[in-house]
């Protein structure tokens, strides 16, 4: 019951802010975009995000041999792929991370490694944003004069990198008060592999250039889909409005991300003095775009047999 309540929560939250992107563009101006779409520039899209899965498998699987597990480098794509697909049909982006611990515990890691292994995973993404939104601030600032919008971008910023590394110093924290209960062990566990990927010069480097190109496929998606409309988006420009857009989206309010992706996409344009109805189309083409892939994983889940309803190895935390 709880979880249908979630589900029913976020599908409210994505389609009343669906709704309140609607109502602040010219529909009719949106529909004249949509029926001019560039199929070339379409497909640039679905190759980008292809090989985006394909790095992020590679992070993933990078990760985890770090943790101490095996992965590999087939099934991490596969196990991807079919993260994918849960991406765009459950909630947010964590019914794709839960669907990439359970077919990995149950190959063999066991829960905790995968736990683990998913949960850096996602923070590194997130770090790895949080860094690209602080770099292009010098940037960003002179587009955002507002002051509730520059403030924001200042929060969402410093404040996922501060976060990160308090979250990695726990590592250090005494082991005798950590492992006292059950949640701070884990954390302390989990905080303990990413400082040991730290330490490992090679790791890190492969982890932190494997993350800045998946967010610079992220920035090449989006700009190719204002390209299929022919919005005036430049590169450059998507560069620095684009990692902030899809830090907020990250935030687990709404499901894939939909609804506010498209509000801040529309806020971003607006501060740029680009046309919001494009704002709102080419966000809907990135969603699009991502949920085709997703369905794409989806036949990947369905051609490998795998199965979600059998419990991992060593499944006890």
């Amino acid at each position: 019951m709880r979880r249908l309540l979630s589900f029913l929560a976020k599908a409210g939250v994505s389609a009343l802010l669906l709704y309140l992107s609607l109502g602040s563009v010219n529909l009719s101006v949106v529909g004249e975009r949509i029926n001019r779409l560039n199929a070339g520039w379409l497909f640039f899209i679905f190759i980008i995000l292809i090989v985006q899965t394909a790095l992020l498998a590679l992070r993933w699987r990078q990760i985890v041999l770090v943790s101490g597990a095996n992965l590999s480098l087939s099934a991490a794509l596969r196990y991807s792929l079919i993260a994918m697909f849960f991406n765009q049909t459950l909630p947010s982006t964590i019914g794709g991370d839960a669907a990439r611990v359970w077919l990995l515990g149950r190959g063999g890691a066991g829960w905790r490694l995968a736990s683990y292994s998913v949960l850096i995973d996602r923070g590194v993404g997130l770090f790895a944003l949080a860094i690209l939104v602080v770099a292009c601030l010098p940037w960003s600032l002179k587009l955002v004069r507002d002051p509730v919008g520059s403030a924001a971008l200042l929060v969402i910023g410093f404040g996922s990198i501060v976060g990160a590394l308090i979250f990695t110093a726990i590592a250090f924290a005494p082991k005798h008060i950590m492992n006292r209960w059950w949640l701070t062990r884990h954390v302390a566990a989990t905080a303990g592999i990413a400082w040991r990927l730290c330490l490992s010069p090679r790791a890190a480097a492969s982890v932190g250039v494997l993350s800045l190109a998946i967010q610079f496929l992220t920035v090449a998606a989006v700009w190719g889909a204002a390209k299929s409309i022919n919005a005036p988006l430049e590169f450059a420009l998507a560069f620095f409005l684009v990692p902030p857009v899809m830090l907020i989206a990250a935030i687990p309010i709404s499901i894939a991300g939909w609804g506010l992706r498209e509000g801040t996409m529309i806020v971003a344009f607006a501060y740029a003095g680009l046309s919001p109805d494009n704002g709102l189309v080419v966000s809907v083409l990135f969603g699009v775009a991502s949920f085709i892939v997703g369905a794409f994983g989806g036949v990947v889940w369905i051609a490998s047999g795998e199965r979600l309803n059998t419990p991992p190895e060593n499944a006890g935390l």
